[in-house]
């Protein structure tokens, strides 16, 4: 597992890289103007993947559980019936994106000077969210095999693809119609990678229309329908604020929310790449029959995405907007920095259990309480949002969407340990205590930085987190850490030393 969870953090880390390059570079080659454009088209044209029904989700559940059984008919009645589905809702997805361009272009006033590529990049990005929905398979056929370290691989390559695209057609125009190109481009690169190395190294897995089977879809659909509700309460939460503030504020301010978004976005991924292994690995215990295994993977990964979560949510809290600051432009640091304060709290409550508790409950077939939980969140969100942006701007989107995560993420974790026979008390006492008492030392150095030297500069950020990190590993080793019933981390560093020397 930590194989495979370290390679899906290495693509975290690369997308991140990536980003620092991109984001600025985009956003001051476009201007606020026509990146807040581009963002609301990604936000709104984002809303057709909940069209593909949960399906990615399910088929690596059922993929997984057909490779532990060593099934290669139901496999591929999975895959064929995956296929067909695909297909189907790509199709829909193109027609119904032309009822989200009227939407698009009644409901928002887009500056003149950016309409005419508007319109054209609009259609652009529902072909490729369209085209995206058939190139999930083969990455659900890797994730169902634990082949995660291949597929990131590929992913590597389409962020490479993405960098040199993106820096070469916008130095030659400022464009929203080849950033949309660049993101069809991705998918190409992406499926037909993926799909050659699922042929060769699988050799009994075959894609064929042949395979399709009402009976496989109908027991996709049954699991997938749970998925769909989450994933509308997801995008809910995350994906409707760009929309809310160019209808009650204007495009011009919707850079400064996603920068801040931005950075909480990643953080919730490097943590959601636990996600992506766990559930898998979930489907495959409970197959086996292994239950305290399972419980020792709910809290050993629970703590772990407690820890990660706090070293980064700390640094974000005290010093991202300064860093916002320097990277974008001192106008962000004010508005885009009370915004990533605000996301970033939340975050320490509700990341640990979307990371592991949310997952496990997936792979063991038990969707509905977090389903229905985060459906909530994201009607809750958007309501919230809405009433608090008038008296509070920014701000009051952000605390709309910070409230609702909270208060989803205590329900699931309540029902995750029932589930486990986990209880809540014991989880709080291992995951929890010793993470946060550990965590105030850093807290403190941190504050000192802030206020104590007022840095602002780039080399003091980096010297501050460089400080953090290695306070942050002391304090984890010699008292979080310290005779840990599932995690040897001062074991593993003694050996980790022995094995340098030899």
């Amino acid at each position: 597992m930590f194989r495979n969870i370290g390679s899906n953090w290495a693509v975290i880390l690369v997308t991140i890289g990536v980003t620092y390059f991109l984001m600025p570079f985009v956003l001051h080659t476009l201007g606020q103007d026509g990146y807040g454009t581009w963002n609301l088209i990604n936000s709104i044209t984002g809303y057709l993947g909940l069209l593909v029904l949960g399906v990615p989700m399910a088929s690596v559940r059922y993929f997984a559980e057909h490779v532990a059984e060593r099934d290669p008919r139901k496999l591929n009645a999975a895959i064929g019936s995956c296929t067909g589905l695909y297909l189907i809702m790509g199709a829909a997805a193109l027609l119904v994106g032309v009822g989200l361009y009227a939407f698009f272009t009644l409901t928002y006033h887009i500056p003149a000077g950016w309409q005419p590529e508007a319109r054209l990049a609009f259609f652009l990005v529902v072909l490729s969210v369209a085209a995206g929905f058939i190139a999930m398979l083969p990455e659900g056929i890797m994730a169902a095999h634990h082949d995660f370290v291949l597929r990131n691989l590929v992913v590597l390559g389409r962020l490479v693809l993405r960098l040199g695209f993106t820096l070469a057609l916008l130095t030659l125009r400022a464009s929203l119609v080849f950033l949309a190109l660049v993101q069809i481009a991705c998918v190409v690169f992406e499926f037909s990678v993926s799909w050659l190395i699922v042929r060769r190294r699988y050799q009994g897995v075959r894609l064929s229309f042949v395979d399709f089977e009402w009976s496989t879809v109908r027991r996709i659909f049954s699991f997938s329908l749970y998925v769909l509700i989450l994933n509308a309460g997801v995008r809910l939460s995350f994906e409707t604020d760009s929309l809310v503030i160019g209808a009650f504020m204007n495009v011009g301010w919707i850079p400064f929310y996603t920068v801040a978004n931005t950075l909480v976005i990643y953080l919730i991924e490097f943590i959601i790449a636990i996600a992506a292994v766990v559930m898998p690995m979930a489907t495959k215990l409970k197959t086996e029959g292994r239950a305290a295994d399972l419980r020792e993977v709910f809290l050993k990964w629970s703590k772990i995405a407690m820890s990660l979560t706090l070293m980064v949510g700390l640094f974000l809290i005290v010093l991202g907007p300064q860093f916002l600051g320097w990277w974008i432009g001192q106008s962000f640091e004010g508005p885009a920095g009370q915004v990533l304060q605000i996301l970033t709290v939340s975050a320490l409550v509700f990341l640990p259990v979307r990371g592991v508790a949310q997952p496990i409950l997936m792979g063991l077939g038990r969707p509905g309480i977090p389903t229905v939980a985060f459906l909530v969140a994201g009607v809750l969100n958007l309501g919230l949002s809405v009433l608090f942006v008038g008296p509070l701007g920014l701000a009051g989107v952000a605390l709309g969407t910070a409230i609702p995560n909270v208060l989803s993420a205590l329900v699931v974790l309540v029902f995750a340990c029932g589930e486990l026979e986990t209880p809540v008390t014991q989880y709080v006492r291992y995951v929890v205590v010793r993470a946060v008492v550990g965590a105030l030392p850093v807290l403190a150095l941190l504050l000192w930085f802030r206020l104590g030297l007022g840095i602002h500069t780039i080399v003091g950020l980096v010297g501050a987190g460089a400080a953090m990190v290695a306070l942050f590993g002391v304090t984890w080793i010699l008292f979080v850490y310290r005779n840990d019933p599932y995690v040897d981390l001062p074991g593993g560093l003694a050996r980790l030393r022995a094995w340098s020397r030899a």
